[in-house]
């Protein structure tokens, strides 16, 4: 079932306050016809509320919009709250970016919400949410020493292709949407940014430049979260080295 489906948790009357009872009719609409069957109009007859009540609450219908898409993605957060951490950092990444690609397919509405407008801002509090899971997972790796490059450019990567494979999947009629493309892009993109765990010593200078570019990630993402004794100065300066020794060709 849809999240926004059940975000709305039944009939909108049902719900205790003027602000739940918004909430869960524009979700009911959202799932039912998509954006544009969410109007003042629309939410106010199925909420049994008043135009001006929906503004005092929200600011404005994008206000709503926004509400409804972070409390149905919470909502699919706390569904997914008991799995368990794999042992491996980069397996978590490969089962976040499946998560990821389920919530997508499941609730195309509230995806669309997130990521369907490509303005700055545009996806509201729900996409900044799930770019700091996704940026957890990444930094997780980093400090395990399996990242290849920095963890904001690979959070990017692994962000723009995960969105960009079910925003493609949802395109496609249901049908003939072939998860094989999710599977492929997501080896493809992990590929790219991390690496094998226990990986031997270095064979030739590539190796030894990936090598040392591994360690400064995992180096920069530890002081990133205790920086020890040094000062704000120093501090800054060695994050920049190590920025520059991530950034070499």
């Amino acid at each position: 079932m849809a999240l926004a489906s059940a975000a709305a948790g039944g009939p909108a009357a049902a719900a205790a306050s003027p602000r739940e009872r918004i909430l869960a009719a524009a979700a009911h609409l959202l799932a039912a016809g998509g954006r544009e069957a969410v109007t003042t109009r629309a939410v106010s007859a199925a909420a049994d509320v008043q135009a001006p009540t929906i503004y005092r609450q929200f600011g404005d219908m994008r206000g709503l919009l926004d509400a409804v898409a972070s409390r149905g993605f919470a909502a699919y957060l706390r569904s997914k709250a008991d799995r368990e951490r794999l042992a491996d950092p980069v397996e978590d990444l490969r089962a976040g970016w499946d998560l990821h690609v389920d919530f997508g397919l499941a609730n195309p509405a509230l995806y669309a919400l997130m990521y369907g407008d490509p303005r700055p801002g545009g996806g509201g509090q729900a996409a900044e949410e799930a770019r700091a899971v996704l940026h957890q997972l990444v930094q997780r790796a980093a400090e395990a020493g399996r990242l290849r490059v920095g963890v904001e450019p690979a959070a990017r990567m692994i962000g723009a292709a995960g969105v960009g494979v079910v925003l493609t999947l949802l395109a496609a009629p249901e049908r003939h949407r072939d998860l094989a493309l999710s599977r492929a892009t997501r080896e493809a993109v992990l590929a790219a940014v991390t690496t094998a765990p226990g990986a031997g010593a270095p064979e030739g200078p590539e190796e030894e430049r990936e090598r040392t570019s591994t360690r400064a990630v995992a180096l920069r993402a530890a002081l990133g979260r205790a920086p020890g004794g040094l000062t704000a100065a120093e501090h800054a300066l060695l994050l920049e080295w190590l920025d520059r020794i991530t950034a070499q060709p």
